[in-house]
């Protein structure tokens, strides 16, 4: 059984932007398309999907 070592208060401190910045470039990562299309399709007017995707 692996051993658990108690995380000290100034290490979590240091270790925890890195942590939150990785979250951070993963999320935009994966939804800044998605964001982009639902913000299209709750425009007015309501476009199809195809004309979301379609680059003219």
């Amino acid at each position: 059984m692996a051993k658990l070592e108690p995380v000290g208060g100034k290490k979590l401190i240091k270790e925890w932007p890195t942590w939150i910045l990785k979250k951070a470039k993963t999320v935009t990562h994966y939804g800044f398309i998605p964001l982009i299309i639902f913000i299209g399709m709750n425009t007015d007017p309501k476009p199809q999907l195809s004309q979301l995707l379609s680059p003219v």
